[in-house]
């Protein structure tokens, strides 16, 4: 179980929404490469990118920060929010980004993320986030009248790298994160599949790698990393702890 931390960016600050509320935002730090540093020395093996005015305005909004934490770390760095068009994976992909996240895209138009996949192997991932499961997209303020099980089925045999799963309802409120949806999801696809959504503590973690085998690869964390309810180095530890216990 990776345990990845996130990073939101708006207007060149790292911060974090309640429920993808725009409305409902607190700022953490005018410095994210400063907070991608942190999560470095404390051990990430990967850090969760998203540019939440991307998210809304479908194109890059965020890429001078981003390029400042790829010059800054080492850490393999994943992004989403705003990839609307080859160009712009072109683009991350060249700023040394590892995988690009794409939701409301590939969403709207299959053919898109084909594209992605076959251009691009290895580097696609598919963000999907649900509201009371039904899928929603462009930066969490449109649904559509499909589930997120239905649409990862029909994507599964693109070639992406993962599904990121969020639930938009527990997102920034540490609230407990949904390891059943997260289950069912994991289990109808073939793909592994990446929780994110609400996890406060530990116990989110260890609830999680109860059900790991049924092909979730990690889980991202925001707010209880920012604060404090949760360490990312000892969340880390606990997870190879766990592993080194079960080998």
């Amino acid at each position: 179980m990776i345990v990845i931390p996130a990073i939101d960016l708006k207007d060149g600050l790292c911060v974090r929404l309640a429920q993808g509320d725009f409305k409902r935002i607190t700022v953490y730090d005018a410095d994210p490469s400063s907070v991608a540093k942190k999560w470095q020395d404390e051990g990430a093996e990967r850090i969760h990118l998203v540019d939440l005015d991307g998210s809304l305005e479908g194109k890059p909004k965020n890429l001078t920060a981003i390029a400042r934490i790829m010059e800054e770390t080492r850490v393999p760095i994943q992004v989403g929010g705003g990839i609307r068009d080859l160009k712009t994976i072109e683009t991350y992909l060249g700023l040394g980004v590892r995988w690009v996240i794409l939701g409301t895209s590939a969403i709207r138009e299959e053919s898109f993320l084909t594209a992605a996949c076959q251009l691009f192997p290895g580097h696609i991932m598919l963000g999907l986030d649900a509201v009371n499961g039904k899928v929603a997209i462009q930066g969490w303020t449109e649904l559509i009248p499909l589930n997120a099980i239905e649409i990862a089925r029909r994507y599964d045999s693109l070639g992406i790298e993962a599904i990121i799963y969020t639930d938009v309802s527990r997102d920034g409120m540490k609230t407990g994160v949904n390891v059943e949806e997260t289950r069912k999801l994991a289990e109808a696809v073939h793909v592994p599949v990446i929780a994110s959504g609400g996890v406060k503590n530990l116990t989110d973690i260890a609830r999680l790698m109860e059900v790991e085998h049924t092909g979730i690869l990690g889980v991202i964390v925001g707010r209880a990393l920012y604060t404090g309810d949760l360490s990312l180095s000892q969340a880390i530890a606990f997870t190879k702890k766990a592993v080194q216990g079960g080998a």
